[in-house]
């Protein structure tokens, strides 16, 4: 069956291109021009994922996206015309999982969907156990996280950062180590993404995220997953 997608712009023109582009890669595509739309299109259920606009007539694109993350984990890709850093890291702190610049190619959108789409697949039945880290669980199959027994959301960006920096514990990693891991592409170096979904994790995980204990940061080199905190077996 055919992964169904929802697109939100009111760029009646642009919505157009791109539902018949990813159609023809195989995708089900809806498209709905207005903020309101969408929302009603979404409490029908049943997509996958998720492309939003940030500049809609009548819901601002960032008060959406953190509306759709507080119902659902479903992903969401953001494009904008205000291609800045700001607007990025305000999307992503908000729960988007990408964010594209406009004017982009159907083929770099293509890409970046199909890789929050795989990253947000359940794994197959048999995969690796839970990493276990005291009161922390972090199971791969399930694509879940757990911290003393309650079960916390993040996106799916979220959760293979998370499964990068746990699967190498000890090990200091470095900002664009890290993107390579989770995303399989050399970034720049400077690109504040990494540091937006480090702040988001310790809010998730760290007893006091001002002064964090599991993720450390290491000044200069990137960040460390610690095995141990202080009084764990």
């Amino acid at each position: 069956m055919a992964e169904r997608l929802l697109i939100i712009d009111d760029d009646a023109r642009l919505a157009a291109m791109v539902s018949d582009y990813l159609g023809a890669a195989g995708f089900a595509v809806d498209r709905s021009l207005t903020g309101r739309d969408g929302l009603a299109a979404l409490e029908r259920g049943g997509f996958d994922a998720v492309i939003l606009d940030v500049m809609l007539p009548d819901i601002d694109g960032f008060e959406l996206c953190r509306t759709i993350r507080a119902r659902a984990q479903t992903p969401i890709l953001m494009l904008t015309a205000r291609g800045d850093e700001t607007d990025r890291i305000v999307g992503l702190e908000l729960g988007a999982d990408d964010y594209l610049p406009k004017p982009f190619s159907p083929r770099e959108l293509l890409a970046r969907l199909r890789a929050i789409l795989r990253r947000g697949a359940l794994a197959r039945p048999g995969g690796p156990a839970p990493l276990r880290f005291g009161r922390l669980v972090i199971d791969r199959e399930s694509r879940s996280l757990s911290v003393g027994g309650e079960e916390k959301a993040l996106t799916s960006h979220q959760f293979d950062l998370l499964v990068a920096l746990a699967e190498n514990a000890g090990r200091v990693l470095s900002r664009e180590r890290l993107m390579d891991l989770v995303k399989g592409e050399d970034l720049d170096a400077y690109d504040r993404t990494v540091d937006v979904h480090i702040s988001r994790l310790r809010a998730l995980i760290e007893d006091d995220p001002k002064h964090p204990r599991r993720i450390i940061t290491v000044r200069g080199a990137g960040y460390v997953f610690a095995r141990k905190q202080d009084g764990e077996a």
